[in-house]
Formats: structure tokens, sequence, C-alpha cells
């Protein structure tokens, strides 16, 4: 097997490379053939793959197993290769059949990082964390670029989004900069208490914590917003932080005071409904790091959005980092997903229009849906680090054998969507969507 690293093009953001030239260098001495495409723009250079003895060529035609990170347009798909990207089919998603259905005429084999899992159904290879690090910071840039608009003088005005650093580290100097403006002027008044809430748990959520942090601030739990208890007390000097897991999110339908996780996630609507729209009146930053679809609520709704700014007066609420960008997913008004060039929009809750940049009526929304491109270096040593243990295992196998007889382990067999063009059992479901 001769594996290829293609160069990405779905976008002109897109700078991550899923392997790095180290980890190929260790994967050619384990005897593994691993070449990579020629690229302008991805943040290892083509002479950084030479000087770790990694073969650049311009086309990938002679390679057997075809490894990228975003999805692949339809017509440089080729016969029987087998492909390993983010497909972004296992929802159905309408703008990536007309390719699922192209792999199954050209009878590729397809595996889908986001389906590698564990058996508690946990991702195994994921940008998620950096996703989180950079919508964190783009969410502070754009809160400090909004208050400019109203012209509120703040602490975050000298932040600059995430790509325009060069590195992590150099975006993290910058906010222990303003970490250190906080602890002794403090924030302006009109903006106390500045909360900044998170949903979720996970890898996303948890990369943005991880940013987050680096100010000072004080958590706090959900119930802590309902009344005037935290107003009366608040402090300018730090932040306040709130983390929302389920049970904070949603109710029982049935008026039922008791939350069942498991339940939750196997009724979704059936049983419950979305209680967020309580909690935000009081935030100041919205960071959506959860998973969505259709069989849950949505946590913000067009309607919320109406209803918050049906006065005269705007709300607390100034940005939405929506780092998970579902268009008109659990963030109702984030109608499109951003790119990086043209990240922020406000939605307009009065007739449901967004209009780019920072000013109008209604939330700043941050919705760039490559948010790990503007980190590339950082984002890309992680994922390849975990991806080259894989790799072995990848190309061990002899994809000629019928599906059932083929000798793979779990967590890659069931991230096969198709086999030789031939939907896998776990995912016929999708042929209702072809």
């Amino acid at each position: 097997m001769k594996i290829g690293i293609r160069s990405e093009d779905k976008s002109p953001w897109e700078k991550r490379s899923p392997l790095i030239p180290q980890d190929i260098q260790a994967l050619w001495a384990q005897g593994i053939s691993v070449v990579v495409q020629a690229s302008t723009h991805r943040v290892f250079s083509d002479d950084d793959f030479r000087s770790a003895g990694v073969p650049v060529q311009a086309s990938l035609k002679d390679c057997n197993i075809i490894i990228g990170i975003k999805e692949i347009p339809k017509d440089m798909l080729e016969f029987r290769k087998i492909y390993l990207f983010f497909a972004h089919v296992i929802k159905g998603q309408p703008y990536n059949m007309p390719m699922l259905k192209r792999m199954m005429e050209l009878e590729t084999t397809l595996l889908d990082y986001e389906r590698i899992v564990d058996g508690n159904n946990r991702r195994l290879i994921f940008f998620g964390r950096h996703a989180g690090m950079a919508g964190m910071i783009n969410s502070l840039w754009a809160l400090g670029r909004r208050l400019e608009e109203e012209n509120i003088e703040n602490p975050f005005s000298t932040l600059r989004q995430a790509r325009n650093y060069s590195t992590l580290e150099e975006a993290c100097q910058e906010l222990r900069r303003v970490a250190e403006v906080i602890r002794t002027r403090g924030i302006p008044e009109i903006l106390n208490p500045l909360v900044v809430g998170f949903t979720g748990y996970g890898n996303v959520s948890q990369g943005a914590q991880d940013i987050f942090d680096i100010l000072p601030f004080r958590s706090i739990e959900p119930d802590a917003l309902e009344g005037r208890t935290l107003n009366d007390t608040a402090s300018r000097h730090v932040l306040y932080k709130v983390v929302f897991q389920e049970k904070h999110m949603v109710q029982s339908i049935d008026g039922s005071q008791l939350f069942d996780l498991k339940e939750y996630y196997s009724e979704g609507v059936k049983k419950y409904r979305s209680q967020f729209y309580r909690h935000l009146p009081r935030l100041t930053v919205l960071v959506n790091g959860i998973y969505w679809d259709a069989r849950y609520p949505r946590l913000m709704t067009h309607e919320d959005c109406r209803n918050l700014w049906k006065g005269t007066v705007p709300p607390k609420l100034k940005v939405i980092g929506d780092i998970t960008c579902d268009p008109e997913g659990s963030i109702e008004c984030t109608i499109e997903s951003t790119s990086p060039d043209d990240p922020v929009y406000v939605y307009d809750p009065r007739n449901g229009t967004i209009s780019h940049g920072f000013k109008g009526w209604g939330p700043l929304v941050m919705a760039v849906d490559i948010l790990p491109t503007e980190i590339p270096y950082e984002s890309s040593c992680y994922f390849s680090s975990v991806l080259r243990t894989f790799i072995p295992l990848i190309a061990a196998v002899k994809y000629e054998d019928d599906f059932a007889r083929l000798t793979m382990i779990p967590e890659l067999k069931g991230a096969m969507i198709l086999h030789r063009g031939t939907l896998t059992p776990d995912y016929r479901y999708l042929q209702k969507h072809l």
C-alpha cells in the first residue's frame, strides 16, 4: 500500500496537514510508504517534508490510500481508491450527498475520522479542542470589536483574530496581558458582571475553557445567574464563567423535575424541550460547543432572539461564539457559516437577516467552520500524533475481502462508511438521503 497526503482544496484558508513531516518520517522507518502532494498553502512547506525524507509529488494517482482533512471534490475522486477524511455525511448532509453518490459509483472505500470512536462512542481522532481554542480567541476578539462599535472602552480591544497570531503561544501571551489589565484596572462598570457561558463539556468546550481560563475568573453554577445576587456582589476585576450541562439546558415536557441523561439522548425532543432561554439575558458571551442534530431541542431559537431584543435597549448578550457551527441548528440565529477572512455577522431578529461585520441590531455571531486552521501548526501536530498510530493498521487491511471478512480493529471497521462502493451495514440508512 502506498499512502498519499493530499493538498487541501476545499477552502483557500485550509493550512492543516493530517500528518506532519516527523510523523511521516517515523512511518517510513516502519516500512510504510507515505508521500505528500505538493502544496503552496500548507503550514508545513514542501521543503519541510523533503528535509524529513518524505517524497513530494504533484499527483497522487499512484497511491492506494488517500488521506485528507476536508471533503474531496467529486470530480477529483478516483476508481477504487481508499479515502480517509472528514466526510460530513453521517447526518445525511444534503451538500455532500453528490460526493457520496460519486464515491459509490467509483467503488471507493471511505473511512470517516468522525466515526473512529471507542466503545463509549467518544471520538479518538479530532480537532475539537483546537477548534475550541481558536473559537475562544476569536470570540474575545469579536467582543472587543463589538464593544468598540458601542463606544465602550474595554480590555479586549487589543486582541487579534486567531489567524493573525504567528503561534498559539503568541495569542496566549496577549491574553495574559489582557488578564493583567482586568486584574488592575477592571472592566467598565457598564459590563459588570461580565458572564461567559459555555455549553457542553467535551473537547470543544474544554479547548475554549483552556483559553478563557488564562483570564481572571470565578466559576459559578447556572442557578447563580437567577435573581440579582450576582449583580449585587460582582467584582469588576474578574470575569464569570458558567458551564451548562444538558440538565441545565433542557427540561422534561411533562413538567417532571427529574432529568435522565440516557433518556434525553435516546428520546430527545419527544420528551424534552429547551429551557436555555431563561439564561440568555444574563450572559455577555455565549460559547457553543455541543453536538446537535434534529433529534434534540434547539438551545436558542429565532423566537428567543426576538424576545431578547424586543425592547429599545439592547440586552447584555453581545457575542455568540458558535464553535460547533451548525447553520440554523442548536443556535438558530447562526444562519450561515463564515470563513476566516469574513468571520462575523450581526443577526437582526426583527427580520431574520444578517449583516456582515460588527454593526447592527442583534447578537454578533462568530461562526467560522474551519477554526482549527486558524492555529494550523498546533492543531496539525496534535492530530498527526494520534493519526500516525492508526496508519499501520489502515495500511495492513486487505480491502479486497468482503466487508464481513475484513480483519480490522472495531474502531476502524466502525468508521468504514463505504466498502468498495457499498454502504456498510451501520450506514445503510444513508440510502434514503441519496
